[in-house]
């Protein structure tokens, strides 16, 4: 097991998330490495996304949707995630237990009964917009109003009959699932649980064990298998006494990048270098987390990160970045703020 201090961990996760360097252009292949990318903002996740392209093209991520390789859904967690079509069904399996018992109470408060006959009319109306299957819903008398229609896609979603599919003039198209991706991979759970935490150590390492069953929302005693699976395929690393685990290439990918990886990186609010993680002091002073999650309310705020640490959050105003910065941080200079809001995908 090497050593490395807390500095350390965030120019190598930058380098393991795929934002140092971004060498691709297969937009499925960037989602399949990450696992699954926090997508409840879709702006946000096309920026997110095309961060970690050669081309940094948001077009490319959008075709990547249309073509029907990446897809949008609730496979954990009860949030929207972008994820690789033909991995939905293995990964709703596992992570949809606990966020649907939570949404069967709230169902049951909304009265929300009849999920038989909305998955009935919905077969029959997709591919629609959410607006345009709400109105569906809504004439047949199951008033999708007051969250009942979002609390009836997430559970539509959750047991595997629709999701996110193609992005039509900005505005996502719902999709039946059994006919947009007709040639699911299939895993046994064993297999699955392996697949997840590899997946999840190898783009978001180096990260504690107990990050993993936070990330997915899985029982305890199926994270202990995943990480048990998924261990003989990754290095670990002390960090101030704590086991983390990573892809071995990773240190040797930073040495070739260190560079790159200590500049400035504009990322948007929901970003997986900060939603991939609970604990974010190895990046961000603790005394300052409000900055970027003012009160807690789970809204993001976009990030500045320089050399591995958060040092700010920044708007777009007219055109020019404004940094809000963390105060204990030392903030990058203006100019490469200016540089690096010129290199966002657009």
């Amino acid at each position: 097991m090497t050593t490395r201090g807390a500095s350390e961990v965030g120019l190598l996760r930058l380098v393991a998330l795929g934002l140092v360097p971004p060498a691709t252009d297969d937009v499925a292949g960037v989602v399949r490495h990450l696992g699954a990318v926090q997508a409840q903002d879709l702006p946000g996740a096309l920026t997110s996304l095309a961060l970690r392209t050669a081309s940094r093209s948001r077009a490319a991520v959008v075709a990547a949707c249309d073509a029907g390789t990446v897809v949008r859904s609730w496979p954990m967690r009860g949030t929207l995630h972008a994820v690789p079509a033909e991995d939905l069904g293995w990964m709703l399996r596992l992570g949809t237990p606990r966020p649907r018992v939570q949404s069967a109470r709230r169902r049951g408060e909304l009265g929300l009964a009849d999920v038989d006959r909305a998955r009935e009319l919905a077969l029959a109306a997709v591919p629609a917009t959410r607006a345009g299957l709400f109105a569906v819903w809504e004439e047949a008398g199951l008033a999708p109003a007051g969250g009942r229609g979002y609390h009836l896609l997430a559970e539509l979603a959750q047991t595997g009959v629709l999701c996110f599919g193609p992005i039509d003039a900005g505005e996502p198209v719902i999709v039946d699932v059994a006919r947009w991706i007709p040639t699911p991979r299939v895993l046994d759970r064993d297999e699955a649980l392996g697949e997840w935490a590899r997946r999840y150590f190898r783009s978001h390492g180096p990260a504690p064990v107990a990050e993993f069953a936070r990330w997915t929302n899985i029982p305890a005693a199926d994270a202990r298998t995943a990480v048990a699976l998924a261990r003989p395929a990754l290095a670990a690393m002390d960090v101030d006494g704590v086991e983390y685990l990573l892809d071995p290439a990773v240190p040797d990918l930073l040495a070739a990048h260190r560079r790159a990886a200590l500049g400035v990186h504009l990322l948007p609010g929901f970003d997986e270098y900060v939603l991939g993680y609970r604990h974010r002091d190895d990046v961000l002073d603790p005394a300052h987390r409000d900055r970027v999650v003012p009160g807690g309310n789970g809204v993001f705020r976009a990030t500045v990160v320089h050399r591995g640490r958060i040092t700010g959050t920044w708007t777009a105003t007219r055109g020019r970045p404004e940094v809000t910065p963390v105060p204990t941080a030392t903030p990058p200079s203006e100019t490469a703020v200016t540089r690096a809001f010129a290199r966002l995908p657009r």
